[in-house]
């Protein structure tokens, strides 16, 4: 009997095997996401395939080196989503003026908050399909262009 100084007299303590592999997988899924929004970010978002490649290849190793194939596969559809989502975002901000540096470090804090919340139960599926999501949205937002204060401006 193993003692445990938080057991109650007479209870079990608690059993982990009821969570089963769903919640690994979307664990794996979620770091993977976060593999992959790094990978987007050290290659500046600029070769959309190269990201997704990397992002899965980086999740599919993280997988395999820390769990099981069926944990790898999640991770690998992770990274490669994650990459997907972050390499428009990534490659609007430089396009807009940010630093590759500074667009590298942000992106790296937000992928390290993406990691975090993968341990939460279900967010790492969350993450692995509302990511690219809303990348989605933004790439279609991103097309109109609004006058704002040119109108004012005298020619």
């Amino acid at each position: 009997m193993s003692f445990c100084p938080y057991e109650a007299p007479g209870k079990r303590a608690l059993d982990w095997s009821g969570m089963g592999a769903w919640y690994t997988i979307g664990l794996f899924a979620g770091l993977g996401v976060a593999v992959g929004v790094v990978a987007a970010g050290v290659l500046g978002g600029r070769r959309l395939l190269a990201c997704i490649v990397l992002g899965a290849a980086a999740g599919a190793a993280l997988g395999i080196v820390l769990a099981d194939p069926e944990e790898a596969a999640g991770a690998a559809a992770g990274g490669a989503l994650g990459a997907l989502g972050a390499a428009g975002i990534v490659g609007g901000a430089l396009r807009r003026g940010g630093t590759r540096a500074g667009t590298a470090a942000l992106v790296g804090i937000g992928a390290a908050l993406l990691a975090a919340l993968a341990f939460v139960p279900i967010v790492g599926y969350l993450e692995a399909v509302l990511l690219p999501a809303a990348a989605a949205r933004l790439r279609l937002r991103a097309g109109k262009r609004y006058a704002g204060l040119r109108i004012l401006a005298k020619d």
